[in-house]
């Protein structure tokens, strides 16, 4: 006869797991993953979700709480910022499926980082002072900002859709720009996102009760908000008697495909175009009309027919043009240099001696890097050569109502580097003009995204920016951010061939001074990096002294 013990029998009266309780950290996992990639996605443009930006961190921050597996956590917001920055990249697919399929996931592994860091310092501050638990949160904001600082520079640097940059459609967290750059914007939005997570995580998770559900995180956050909005009040409320009449502006959109914009058969139907249209712009009467970065398919330096077509047509508009061209130097010979460039041409002088050269030139469409390594892939840039890189701002002295005005122009994608655009108001710049040529991206959210930062440069340096694109978005931005008058045609839509005349103010207070961002540039980046350094200095010695008591669900 057999030994062996019998099977346990089942007991009805031992509650079994629900599948909630089985699947735990899956449904965890999935619901953070979707939270994060909506609200990130919903927090910038071209969807109008802003706010969305105030709690697009915070699926992550609650779990961080809770320590999940770092392997987990990891890879699961790591897959959501991929997701989340491929889609926002989208339109990068008119140029490169590959080239969105790599950049997509390396700029969200680039921010998503920022999430390790919250998985490491949220679970430790459980039940510590609230000052050790304040500085923590305030370190989390400093490095969040400091991963923003190392995508102007890193790997050739590609700043593109800072957290700050989702507010361009909300002037009141703006303000503070002038003071901090953009930086202290996004500061105070990852402040709001840790003050909300910590807030649900003591309402849904500690076992506090009454008074004490209250979140000094929280409060802290919503101290700096309110410092933000009061700075508002002060500097954007206060106008009346200050606007003063500036120039009226005539804007271009040649709309003219990418994939024909350099065939030499296309030439004369393209300065057609560009006769037609800037004919037409002249008859409004403008003080100054302006084109969009490399509008003309010959280089208005180095190329006389070039040359000759827009100072001919400017003399019979009798308008002064601002226009994006090519420049070649030194034309024939070895030392033979193209410039991506800005132009001023007068009805008397002609095209100005001076013009301004683009400073930061797009890796792989303006320039192959390390071309001894990767010049292969020439083969796959739409361009003959490289270009090389302007030197200085090269402010540009243009005339509006006979008199000399400093403008600073910014080609391209420059405006989304914010110390190009502060160099320039050093240089004595009174408006910024932004040169652009979006055709590359298809009708998407890239217009949209792009002149994002151009509100925060008009901020940052109070002066106000002139953007002007191929095909849009152009339009007006004052010295507070404010989106004063988008170009459309008369269907609503910033995608169309033809021509726009606004009429351009200035705040007086403004004219030739100079921000306090503008004056001492990246200082909060110091304040970033010392709060950052000194909470997890605290973290070490608090972990030092011993375990605390965590909080019980």
């Amino acid at each position: 006869m057999s030994t062996a013990s019998a099977p346990t029998a089942f007991d009805p009266y031992e509650p079994r797991p629900t599948f909630v309780q089985r699947h735990a950290d899956a449904l965890a996992a999935s619901v953070v993953f979707v939270l994060t990639i909506v609200l990130t996605v919903g927090s910038f443009p071209p969807f109008h979700a802003p706010e969305f930006a105030y709690a697009m961190l915070v699926p992550g921050i609650y779990w961080a709480y809770t320590r999940p597996r770092l392997k987990l956590f990891a890879g699961t917001l790591f897959a959501a910022q991929a997701v989340a920055w491929t889609i926002l990249l989208g339109w990068l697919h008119h140029v490169t499926w590959v080239g969105l399929f790599l950049l997509g996931p390396f700029i969200g592994a680039w921010v998503g980082t920022w999430f390790l860091a919250a998985w490491w310092a949220l679970p430790r501050i459980l039940g510590r002072p609230t000052l050790t638990r304040l500085i923590v949160v305030l370190g989390l904001a400093g490095l969040w900002v400091l991963i923003e600082w190392t995508r102007t520079w890193l790997f050739g640097g590609f700043p593109w859709l800072p957290l700050s940059a989702s507010q361009w459609e909300r002037t009141s967290i703006l303000q503070i720009a002038a003071f901090t750059g953009a930086y202290g914007v996004s500061f105070v939005l990852v402040m709001m996102n840790l003050g909300f997570g910590a807030y649900a995580h003591r309402l849904f998770r500690e076992s506090a009760t009454g008074i004490n559900k209250r979140s000094q995180e929280f409060f802290l956050a919503l101290f700096l908000l309110l410092a933000c909005v009061c700075v508002h009040f002060q500097e954007s409320f206060n106008r009346r008697g200050y606007t003063i009449p500036f120039a009226r502006i005539a804007f271009v959109q040649p709309y003219i495909p990418q994939e024909v914009k350099w065939d030499p058969a296309r030439a004369p139907a393209i300065l057609d175009i560009l006769q037609r249209t800037t004919l037409e712009a002249a008859a409004t009467r403008p003080d100054l009309i302006i084109w969009p970065e490399a509008v003309t398919p010959m280089a208005v330096r180095g190329e006389a027919v070039a040359q000759s077509f827009v100072e001919t047509l400017v003399k019979k508009a009798n308008v002064p043009l601002l226009l994006g061209s090519i420049a070649i130097e030194n034309g024939g010979t070895p030392k033979e240099a193209w410039f991506n460039g800005s132009f001023l041409v007068t009805p008397e002088g002609g095209v100005a001696a001076r013009y301004y050269a683009k400073r930061h030139l797009v890796p792989f469409g303006e320039y192959v890097p390390l071309r001894s390594l990767l010049g292969w892939l020439s083969k796959v840039v739409p361009i003959g050569g490289d270009f090389l890189p302007g030197e200085d701002s090269s402010p540009l002295l243009v005339p509006i109502k006979g008199q000399p005005v400093v403008w600073a122009p910014l080609i391209c994608y420059e405006d989304i580097y914010p110390q190009l655009a502060r160099f320039s108001a050093l240089g004595g710049a009174n408006v910024l003009a932004v040169l652009t040529n979006n055709g590359w991206f298809g009708e998407g959210g890239a217009a949209y995204q792009h002149a994002a930062h151009s509100v925060l440069r008009a901020v940052e340096t109070r002066r106000p920016v002139i953007r002007c694109g191929n095909g849009g978005w152009s339009g007006w931005i004052d010295e507070f951010g404010n989106i004063r008058k988008v170009v459309t045609n008369d269907a609503g839509t910033i995608y169309f061939r033809g021509t726009r005349t606004l009429d351009v103010s200035r705040d007086a207070r403004w004219v030739d001074q100079t921000s306090v961002y503008t004056e001492y540039g990246d200082w909060f980046l110091l304040v970033a990096a010392g709060c950052a350094m000194f909470g997890v200095a605290l973290l070490k010695m608090n972990e030092a002294t011993g375990p605390v008591v965590r909080p019980t669900a």
